[in-house]
């Protein structure tokens, strides 16, 4: 059983995980390890062949594969360790200070591993179709999006040949152009909101350039067949979200794909002890990405769900160089640094969540970015940042959607102009 100590682990070896792992090297720590459980670095990107990310991070379009591999070059070149096909089972705080890992894989068996600093970057899952309750037996034929995704794009399996597919997440969008392209007649996508849950290119590019029919305020209220899917009913809800009676439709398929949202994988972090957000089922942090507890950081779609790999980046750069930053405020010493309490940021005007949740002015470097997301499909609106009740920021938008991540950006020199901040507050007003 191998005992090590590094200054810095990184859990998961996905966008997130290589991207802090390179800007925490930048920042000049030299002791980092990846912890990956697959069998190679880039997380979901392996499996997304189609392009679309890099524009905003590299300037140029890429494929999933070609996005992560820019970065697994860089932790490569720079000579970061990491660790593949490697679970993590568990992560606990010792007495004196250090968060003590423990890991398994079939060449070093079990791994007990200590760090002075944490970031979490274990992405998210899938919603099952064990969460939505709907009626019917449980035949073959019923998979997420993603699995769809890896089993055409991995393994060259095509899972069906007629397709329903259920929520208009950004994956299931996604797989209904690649369904459509392998051969598959994909009959109708159902989403049980009033709007889409993906982004707007997304549903014209993957579904409107195909004929592909968006069906909004649906759901699927029966699956048929008891060896093999034969087919699906859809049905209007109402404002309840309540299948409306005298609406089924029926469609003979053989697959049903669910795109019906994405959770943060957050076990490792609820064993933990940090804090956790009831809106994004990640943990609350703070502007460094910093949870409740010391030293541990999260970054990615485990700490929200993300719309672009490339906001997954970003944002996990400054968790890797705040956690390397931590690391040599500790110096020599494992004990845990405290960290004073922020501004709590607070919202209103249709904002469901923001993150960061608290700010220290103190902490600032640069700037400071909070993403946010809305409940609903908004239009003609106003959003304006008001430190200690000022107005400091004032910005029009046209439209926003839940599907799509906003943001705003708090510059060094805005915050050093309030003196004592005490109130934190974006808010969303009609245009006039």
């Amino acid at each position: 059983m191998e005992h090590t100590i590094y200054n810095l682990i990184i859990i998961g070896g996905g966008p997130a995980g290589l991207a802090a792992a390179v800007a925490a090297y930048e920042a000049g720590e030299r002791s980092i390890l990846i912890l990956e459980r697959d069998t190679r670095l880039g997380g979901i990107l392996n499996q997304c062949i189609h392009n679309g990310f890099g524009l905003h991070t590299f300037q140029e379009e890429l494929t999933g594969p070609e996005y992560a591999q820019r970065f697994i070059d860089k932790v490569t070149e720079k000579g970061i360790a990491y660790k593949l096909d490697t679970m993590v089972l568990s992560i606990v705080q010792t007495e004196d200070g250090a968060k003590e890992v423990a890991a398994v894989n079939e060449t070093d068996g079990l791994l007990i591993l200590r760090a002075r600093a944490l970031v979490l970057a274990m992405g998210c899952r899938e919603r099952s179709r064990g969460a939505l309750n709907i009626p019917g037996f449980r035949p073959a034929g019923i998979f997420s999006a993603g699995t769809a995704q890896r089993l055409v794009n991995i393994e060259g399996y095509l899972p069906g040949r007629r397709v329903v597919i259920l929520g208009s997440g950004d994956i299931g969008l996604i797989m209904a152009r690649r369904m459509t392209l392998e051969g598959a007649k994909v009959l109708v996508c159902a989403e049980l909101m009033p709007y889409s849950g993906g982004l707007k290119r997304n549903i014209v590019q993957c579904l409107d350039d195909f004929g592909i029919p968006l069906k909004l305020s649906h759901t699927v209220v029966r699956i048929e067949g008891k060896e093999r899917v034969e087919g699906v009913v859809i049905a209007q809800v109402g404002p309840d979200r309540k299948p409306v009676p005298g609406t089924e439709e029926h469609y003979d398929c053989d697959t049903l794909l669910l795109s019906v949202g994405l959770l943060p994988e957050n076990e490792l972090t609820i064993g933990l002890g940090a804090s956790i957000s009831r809106i994004t089922n990640g943990p609350v942090v703070n502007e460094s990405l910093e949870t409740s507890i010391p030293g541990v950081f999260a970054a990615g779609n485990v700490l929200h769900v993300h719309d672009l790999v490339d906001y997954v980046s970003e944002e996990a750069s400054l968790a890797g160089e705040s956690a390397a930053v931590y690391v040599a405020s500790c110096g020599s010493a494992m004990s845990v640094k405290e960290t004073a309490n922020g501004t709590p940021v607070s919202f209103s005007g249709g904002i469901r969540y923001t993150v960061p949740s608290s700010i220290d002015p103190q902490k600032i470097r640069n700037w400071c970015k909070i993403r946010y997301r809305v409940g609903d499909v908004m239009t003609n609106r106003r959003v304006s940042v008001l430190l200690n009740g000022t107005e400091v920021i004032s910005k029009k938008r046209r439209v926003m959607a839940p599907g799509e991540m906003e943001e705003v950006l708090l510059t060094k020199k805005i915050l050093d102009n309030c003196q004592d901040l005490k109130t934190i507050e974006i808010k969303i007003e009609e245009d006039r």
